[in-house]
Parts: C-alpha cells; structure tokens; sequence
C-alpha cells in the first residue's frame, strides 16, 4: 500500500475512534454514578437496619426518621445515616469471629474493594464530626485529624472556585505558614492540579515525584517533603467547585481502600460543603448576578469588588465579582473578562495607594469615596504606560461599587477648553474663504442662541440678527479684516427669544504668500451680564449723586436750623453762683444733623432751669422735634409747671405730633435755687448726671421715668441733690457713653475716670475732657452741660 492509501485510511478512521471515545467517556461517568449509588445506598440500608431494628418499625418508617433527624439538626440524610452507624461503632465491641484468611468479596456491582472495619470506623466518626464543623477551614483540621492514622494524611488542602478561573485556597491544616500563603490564590494556570481535578471530575493520584513533575506544579518547600498526595473532586449536587488534597510524608502509592476510602470523604464531605453556602452567601450571589444584570445596560465603566480576608480578619485584596460592559483595565481586558480578577494581582502598583485607603475606608465606614485623579503606572508589552483616572467609591452590601473616568491628554485639554469658553461666556469661529465653510465651537451657538442643527450663520444672514444701529460699524470692521487684514475688535448687539444680547467679535485674518486672506480666525463673546451691571452701576450712581445732593441739601437746611435754635455759647456762663459750660461734638459720619440739645436759663424767681435731651433720629425731622421739646419745656416752667408735671404734658405732645413716625426722646430736667443749693431733678429715660466731689465720682440715683413718646400713660418722679463748693455734675447725652460693640457700663465707667481725672481736681478744663472723645468713633451727636459751683463760694457767703 501507498502512503497516501494508509494516510486516507487513517483519516477516514478518526471520525470512528472519536465516536468510540464519546462511548467510552460516557459509560465511564455513568458507571462512577452507579459506583456513587451503590456505595450511598448501602451506607442508607444499613442505617435502616439499625432504626428498623431500635424501634421496631418498617423501612418507609425508618427512612422517614433519618430524614426527619437530620432536617432537625441541619445535616444530611448521608451524615445523619453516618451519625447512626457510628453509635453502633462507639459502643463496646462484641466478641469477634477469628479473622479470616481470605478477603471479603467484593460489593456486587462495583470493582471498587469493600471498605474495611477500620475505614467504616473512620467513615462514622468523620460523619459524626462534621456535624460541628462550622467553616471550611474547621474541615481541614477535622479531616487531617480523622485521616492521619488511616490513610498516613500529614496536611489537607481545600481549593475552591469557580470552573472557569482560579482557586482560593479555603481551607488547610498541616501546612507551614510560609507555603499557605505562597499557594493561598492558584491562578487559571494548566498543570495545577486541583484546577485539572475540577474540570475533569477525576481524582489525581501523584505518587511518583518525578514523573509529576513533568506534568504539575508541586507545591512545598521542598516538594520532596511530600511524596504522595492525593486530589479527590467533591460533587455537590452536579457541581464540582471544591476539591480536597490529602499530602503525605509517606514514600507509597495508595492502596485500592486508600483510594476509596477518600472517595467516600469527598461525598461525605459534599453535604458539609453544601451547608456552608448559607442563605446570606446564597442572597449575596444573587445580589451579584442582580448588579451584573443591571452593569449590562449600564453606560460607562464600573465594577462590583468583594473583599477577600486573611485569616487575621484583615483585607488582603478584592476580587471582582461584576463588571460593565464598557469597563476596560490598561491590559485591554473588558466587561466580563475582568470576573474573577484580584486587585492586587492585577494592579499591583494600588497597595498602599490613596485609592486603597480609599477602598478600605469606603468599606469600614460606609461613606463614598472619591478622589482622583490617579495616576496609574503599568508595563503594558514591554512599554511603560501611565494612565489617569478619577475614581468613585460606595459601598453595597459588603462589597463595594466602583466607577471611575479616565483622563486622556487630549481629553483632558478638549474639556479644559471646554471649560474656559463656558466660563468665560465665549466660544470660538472659524471661516475659510476658499473652501467657504463657516466652523462653530458649541458655545457660540448658545451665545446666539441658536439650535446646532441649523448650522452656523454665514457672514452675509450676520446682519439680520444685529440691531440696525449696528450694523455700518460692524460691516466697515469686517470690511477692513477682509480687504486690509487689520484685526476686529468690536462690540455689537444681536437680538435673541430671551432679548436683547451684547457682544463681543475679536478676529484676525491668515494671509496667503500674496497677501490675501485665506482663513479667519476669532471667537464670540457675551457681555450681556457686564453690560446689564455696568448700565446698572450707572443708574446706580446717578441715584446716588441725587440722592447725595437731597441729603447735603436737608443738611445745610438742618444744620442752619439747628445754630438758629441752639447756638453755643463762646465763653462760661455766669448763673447765679454757677459757672456753667457747654460743649457739642457731631457725631462721626457728618451727614446727618442730631437731635441733641440743652437749655441753661436763669428764671425770674431767681431759679434756674437746666435742661439736656436727645430725640430719636436724625435730620430735619429729629431738629424739628428737638426744638418743639426745648421750647416747650422752657414754657411750661416758666408758667409754673413742676418738673414731672412738664414731662407728663411734653410726653402727650410728642405722642400726639409724632403719629406718622413714631418719634421717642430721652430727657433730664433739673431747678437749681440759690438760697439752699439744692438741684431738683427729674429725667425720661435719660441717662444719670454725674457728680464730682471730693476726689470721687458718683452717679445720680435715678428718680423713676420713662422716655417721652414711648407710653400714653407714663409715671415720673423727683429727686433732690445739694450741690457743695467745689463740685462739679456733668449733664449728657447718650453719644458721650455709648461705642459699637462695647457694653454701655464700659462708657459709665470710662466717662467717670476721666472727668475725675481732668475737672475733679480742679486743674483741668472740658477741653481736655472732650478732647478723646473727639479722637474716637462716635455714631451720635454729644451735648454736654459742666454746672459747676465754684470753691470760693464759701467765703463769699461768709
């Protein structure tokens, strides 16, 4: 035969041997079905025996009961069934028949060998264990502790994940530290072989070093260290997720009962396993598939972390378990590509990074994060690349959502650019006057008000938008940048729906090698805003300056008015046996005439009549009231009034010709007599005189009053104060005590010390009193009255 004949023969045949492979690969998972059964429903049988046997009830009765038991303490029928056999085995043995020389038979219908006195023993004891067996790492040590002495079990591995990605290391016992943590996450690598138990289903027994050398990694430092180990897979329910390591120090391959005594672990152990997803961990898969479901619609890049803990309870990475379509990491890995993938593996360069905190802080506390941006340095094909990103953290569940933008150079400058015209309410334009083509930035169409859709408006539809002032002014510039090349610099007006617009044309002309204009380039700017406020500063000022110049009128009008009604005196006056002096301070601002006064008359029965107030407000109005009061006052006393008596009418009046603005005034009245130097004194409101004597200075008890203008129906009250050679009472108004944000006893206080300090020893004068005062910030006008009674009276009496 040919070459060719054997090769076209060989070819006609594969279709034959795959076909026979499908066969056999088939028969070969159905007969470990059967084998699974067999050994499940034997371990089930016996366990009904025992019931049955207890109790006294049929087999439908007895199945009923280890159903029933084991719903009620949370375990399998299979550990329940274990749980039972294992009693039996616990109690005292009975006399056992002399050993045999031959070998039980095998189980009909398996090959598997029957499993000995000893594995059973271990079997039911494992059984009854699991029972309290919270987690998977207590797995571990449970099956390394029942192992040990019946298959030589030195350390057990637990690996689980998902099929299609890497495993996590979930449990282990026996391990050194330094090799847990080295093997703690096996990636999706071929020749590992707990992944390759997985995906096939099948045990893997390594028994010669060299030999699986060849074929996986071995883990151990030495891997010598361990020269037999087994992998068995673990079915839970159809689905095998785990897969358990049994490592020896024992250099011998594994005994047929070996191999099925760890068998009937792995299915043992798939109820336990199955247990441990519990509703929390079953609702958290569906919350993820819930947040992958919503990622799929979901515009922009975003993924769902799950934090993965060491055994100290700390975070040692995340794991994404979603992912948007749009997600894309700086490898190219896109949407769902990123499943699976832990942070730190991937992105080693966050640990320690302000984004790590970030993710750490965000799951501790439950407050967002975002920060940025970042930049992310990676090695991408040999090529360094740096990427930046700004990025959101919240947290959902226990786990966290994360979405992030990146920023690219150009990007990053088109929104800059973006910015600045938004903010600067302009937006630039482009003609080429070859090709005659008009280009606008996106702000000058909100400048204009115009919809995008309808284009840019061409030089000549310009006009029709601008007011028709306008126009000759803008067509000469326009004129001028076309013909001349010289640059445009100007403001115009546009209507819009929303009004008047002001703006702002600046462009320039590109010229060919001849001179002529080929492109125009400028841009558009809104003045709208600062035209409104500068046109409102202008109205603003005008009524300013009107407004200034009624004031500085009302002023002068006032101010005459009030030297008319209240002139001051050049020198002391001379009444009776007082030497009386008066002074008036304006108040800072100068723009508003006071309402303080005073009066200092000698009456005609020898008397005399004292007299300070102050009216509320300022200007022509507070003059006016303060003259109507000061006039009024006088009259009534010289027509025989008493001092409260005069207060009470002055009080009526000031109610009844101040209705429209509600005008109060604070006042002190006081009747000197000669004869005995008494001072009778009554006051509205008014702040109390003060009077020095002997080195000291005291306040005037109040006799009681009210301010006038305040109350239809006041109360006031007189007191009595001898005067004595030497002394001096000042009389005031409010504006001598009073200063901004300064307690109103601070002014009693400072006025006291420095009348005592300039008139209480005789060798000072009002000048120097009221010199400071000058000097300081006053919101009000000052009146002040100096009654002093000389010291050389005595002797002129004697």
């Amino acid at each position: 035969m040919t070459s060719e004949s054997v090769e076209s023969q060989k070819a006609a045949a594969v279709p034959e041997v795959v076909a026979l492979a499908k066969v056999v690969a088939k028969l070969r998972t159905e007969n470990e079905r059967l084998e699974r059964l067999v050994s499940t429903t034997g371990v089930l049988e016996r366990a009904k025996g025992v019931v049955m046997a207890r109790s006294g009830c049929s087999a439908a009765a007895a199945h009923d009961t280890l159903t029933r038991r084991a719903n009620l303490a949370g375990r399998t029928l299979m550990e329940e069934c274990w749980t039972v056999l294992g009693r039996i085995r616990s109690r005292p043995p009975s006399p056992r028949p002399a050993p045999r020389t031959s070998p039980p038979a095998p189980r009909a219908g398996t090959d598997e060998p029957p499993a000995s006195l000893e594995h059973a023993a271990v079997l039911s004891a494992l059984g009854e264990a699991l029972t309290r067996v919270a987690n998977r790492q207590e797995l571990a040590h449970c099956l390394r502790e029942h192992l040990a002495d019946a298959v030589g079990a030195d350390a057990v591995m637990i690996y689980s994940g998902p099929s299609d990605g890497g495993l996590d290391l979930v449990g282990h016992a026996g391990l050194p530290a330094s090799v847990a943590a080295q093997w703690r996450r096996v990636p999706p690598l071929a020749g590992v072989a707990a992944i390759a138990v997985i995906r096939d289903r099948e045990a893997v027994w390594l028994e010669d070093l060299e030999r699986d050398r060849e074929r996986y990694l071995l883990l151990g430092e030495p891997p010598e260290h361990w020269p037999s180990r087994a992998w068995v897979p673990v079915d839970t329910g159809g689905v095998v997720r785990t897969a358990i390591g049994v490592l020896r120090t024992v250099d011998a391959p594994f005994t047929a009962a070996t191999r099925s005594l760890l068998r009937a672990v792995a299915r043992l152990c798939a109820g336990r396993l199955r247990a441990f997803d519990t509703p929390r961990r079953r609702a958290a898969g569906r919350a993820t598939e819930l947040v992958q479901a919503t990622f799929d619609v979901l515009t922009g890049p975003a993924i769902l972390l799950t934090p993965l803990y060491a055994t100290s309870g700390e975070v040692e990475d995340f794991r994404v378990d979603a992912a948007a379509p749009e997600s894309v990491d700086v490898a190219g890995r896109r949407g769902r590509q990123l499943v699976g993938l832990r942070i730190l593996e991937c992105y080693p360069t966050v640990a320690g990074s302000p984004l790590w905190q970030g993710y750490l802080d965000t799951l501790a506390t439950g407050r967002p994060f975002a920060g940025g941006p970042f930049d992310y340095e990676e090695v991408v094909a040999g090529v360094p690349r740096t990427t930046c990103y700004s990025v959101r953290v919240a947290r959902l569940g226990d786990g966290l959502l994360v979405s992030w933008v990146r920023h690219d150079a150009a990007e990053r400058r088109r929104r800059r650019l973006e910015d600045v015209q938004r903010l600067g309410n302009l937006g630039w334009a482009e003609w080429n006057l070859v090709t005659d083509t008009i280009t606008w930035s996106p702000q000058v169409y909100t400048i204009f008000d115009r919809d995008p859709g309808l284009g840019p408006l061409t030089l000549e539809d310009l006009p029709d938008r601008l007011l028709p002032e306008d126009v000759p002014a803008l067509a000469r510039a326009t004129r001028r940048l076309l013909d001349e090349g010289r640059p445009v610099d100007r403001p115009f007006r546009i209507t819009t729906a929303s009004g008047v617009r002001h703006l702002r044309v600046v462009a320039e002309a590109v010229l060919d090698a001849d001179g002529s204009p080929v492109e125009v380039h400028g841009f558009f700017q809104d003045l709208t805003a600062r035209r409104s406020a500068e046109l409102a500063l202008v109205e603003s000022e005008r009524a300013v300056l009107s407004q200034r110049g009624v004031l500085e009128t009302e002023r002068t009008v006032a101010d005459r008015l009030q030297h008319a009604l209240l002139p001051l005196p050049e020198q002391s006056l001379k009444l009776t046996d007082l030497r009386v002096d008066v002074a008036y301070l304006p108040s800072d601002d100068g723009v508003n005439v006071g309402g303080d006064w005073y009066s200092a008359l000698e009456m005609p029965d020898g008397t005399v009549l004292f007299a300070v107030g102050d009216v509320a407000g300022h200007g022509i109005d507070a003059v006016a009231s303060m003259a109507q009061l000061r006039f009024t006052a006088k009259g009534m006393v010289l027509t025989g009034s008493s001092l409260t008596g005069a207060l009470d009418r002055l009080n009526t009046l000031l109610l009844h010709t101040a209705q429209a603005h509600s005008t109060t005034a604070t006042m002190v009245l006081a009747r000197y007599d000669p004869k005995d130097r008494s001072l009778t004194w009554a006051q509205a409101g008014h702040p109390p005189p003060l009077l020095l004597r002997g080195g000291r200075a005291e306040y005037l008890r109040h006799p009681k009053g009210m301010l006038l203008g305040a109350d239809p129906k006041p109360s006031y009250s007189e007191a009595v104060c001898r005067l004595e050679p030497g002394d001096h009472l000042l009389l005031y108004t409010d504006g001598l005590i009073e200063r901004p944000r300064e307690h109103i006893d601070e002014g009693f206080t400072r006025l006291a010390d420095a009348a005592l300090r300039e008139l209480g020893r005789g060798s000072g004068s009002l000048a120097a009193l009221l010199n400071p005062l000058r000097r300081s910030e006053r919101r009000d006008d000052v009146c002040f009255l100096d009654i002093h009674l000389p010291s050389d009276t005595a002797r002129t009496d004697r």
